[in-house]
C-alpha cells in the first residue's frame, strides 16, 4: 500500500527558509504549514498547496511524494 507523505521539512531545510517565514510569506497558518512540515496532515488543501508550490518555486511533485507505506 501507498501513501502520500510531504517533503516540506527537507525543502524548507534546503532553502533555509523557517516554518514561520513559509507562513508569513503565503498568509497561510502556521500551524497549518507546521503540521505539514511534520507530516503530520491528514488532509491537503488545493490553495494551500498552489500557494506553497508558487512561493518556493517548486512542483507539486517535489512537495508531495508517494511512498510504500511502512507498518
Amino acid at each position: 500500500m501507498k501513501i502520500v507523505r510531504s517533503n516540506l521539512k527537507s525543502i524548507l531545510d534546503s532553502k533555509g527558509i523557517s516554518i514561520r517565514q513559509l507562513a508569513e510569506r503565503t498568509e497561510l497558518q502556521f500551524e497549518t504549514l507546521r503540521r505539514m512540515y511534520n507530516d503530520d496532515t491528514k488532509q491537503y488543501n488545493k490553495v494551500m498547496l498552489a500557494k506553497i508550490c508558487e512561493d518556493l518555486e517548486i512542483e507539486i511533485s517535489d512537495l508531495l511524494l508517494l511512498e510504500e507505506h511502512k507498518k
